[in-house]
């Protein structure tokens, strides 16, 4: 599920927006959660995240359809990254692994 990603530790929502399409961030966006969200902009610099917010803003009303195929796009990225060790989920089983 997108709202998932709010386990990602700091480092990894970064590695995780490094590999993000930046067509696909702004739509995924506007059906998640407030704390996902949050979780983005604050993982952001502050001009990035103004920049992500008036884009989200400007596009205006969007297909539900269009909404979830950005977020499993998004999420096909952070499968991929967690594969490769590149990021770790905590709760998906890696991060007790780890330890």
């Amino acid at each position: 599920v997108f709202d998932d990603l709010i386990k990602l530790d700091n480092r990894g929502m970064q590695e995780l927006m490094k590999e993000v399409s930046k067509e696909d961030l702004p739509v995924a966006l506007r059906g998640a959660s407030p704390e996902t969200k949050e979780k983005f902009l604050k993982n952001m610099s502050s001009r990035a995240a103004e920049m992500l917010k008036d884009d989200m803003e400007a596009r205006g009303p969007m297909k539900v359809a269009d909404v979830e195929r950005a977020q499993q796009n998004i999420l096909k990225v952070c499968r991929k990254l967690e594969e490769e060790g590149r990021i770790v989920i905590a709760g998906a089983g890696g991060a007790e692994a780890m330890l």
